[in-house]
């Protein structure tokens, strides 16, 4: 942990910010309403997807720091409108929403530009990011933190994207390169992080979780809806640039990069609230929320 957060955890720890023994602690509430302009961020449009279905939008911020090429294919898939009239075939308990073509592989889903197999980029060198470390004993990785925005670890040499809630990742059959981005998935549940470094993750859900989370589960092996009729169909996927400006979805996100985030971080680790009788005093990489929020007016 740098100096910095060691000292806000300090204060966290005695209960003040400022050596003032009267001034509440910090709270993760508190310090989102305190953050200023500067600690929020808007996602880019060119790497912005948003998914319509019937109950509303799902908007998806993609990574390709850690997966270019597969984020191009997907970006590619997305612009020849291939999954658009596509459907969730699987919802799983505790575990994804999985969507794609029922039919996979049919000569009318084909997208000439993409071949069936694609190099599997479970990680990347972990030279040249710029990565916010976590103090967190992490079981799966040797460090883990944040780059831009996504919760990450490293070995060392290979850095990847964890899977937690609300990852967004690429199905794959047993070959490790037989994932294109045709099929793509969502963490729901408890986080799988035994997937690490097995599967693509592209990016995360920003906005409208909800809308897959409460799905209904499927009743087949693994949460494959056994019928056509339970599957959730996909009215269409488009790039936030697709969209006008007006009809965008106004998303901000708390920075990762920031001393306000190092103040969630160690009020989430020593959590000060009254209800809290012993905090932990620790933290995971998957308990550390990313908060996201709809731009009002008076905002900035």
């Amino acid at each position: 942990m740098n100096r910095f957060a060691t000292f806000i955890s300090l204060l966290l720890l005695l209960g003040c910010s400022d050596g003032s023994s009267d001034e509440k602690p910090k709270t993760m509430a508190g310090i989102i309403d305190a953050a200023g302009p500067a600690d929020w961020r808007e996602p880019n449009p060119e790497q912005t997807l948003y998914m319509l279905l019937e109950s509303g939008t799902v908007v998806f911020e993609l990574a390709p720091e850690f997966a270019p090429n597969t984020v191009e294919n997907v970006l590619t898939l997305v612009a020849n409108r291939y999954f658009d009239g596509l459907s969730i075939n699987r919802v799983q308990e505790n575990y994804v929403v999985q969507w794609g073509d029922p039919q996979a592989g049919t000569p009318q889903r084909r997208i000439h530009e993409l071949g069936d197999t694609l190099t599997a980029e479970f990680y990347r060198d972990a030279q040249g990011l710029d990565f916010v470390t976590l103090e967190s004993r992490d079981a799966y990785a040797e460090q883990v933190g944040f780059v831009s925005g996504f919760p990450a670890g490293n070995d060392g040499s290979r850095a990847w994207l964890t899977h937690c809630y609300a990852m967004l990742g690429v199905g794959r059959d047993i070959a490790a390169d037989s994932g294109n981005g045709t099929e793509l998935y969502v963490v729901i549940g408890h986080a799988p992080r035994h997937l690490d470094r097995n599967v693509t993750l592209i990016g995360r859900v920003i906005h409208g979780m909800e809308l897959l989370t409460t799905l209904p589960r499927g009743g087949a092996q693994l949460g494959f809806y056994e019928t056509a009729g339970e599957r959730v169909p996909i009215q269409a996927i488009r790039m936030a640039s697709d969209v006008p400006e007006s009809q965008r979805i106004p998303v901000e996100l708390l920075r990762t990069d920031t001393p306000t985030f190092q103040n969630l971080v160690e009020s989430r680790r020593n959590r000060q609230e009254e209800w809290f009788v012993d905090p932990a005093g620790r933290i995971g990489i998957c308990n550390v929320p990313l908060p996201a929020r709809l731009i009002r007016p008076d905002d900035n």
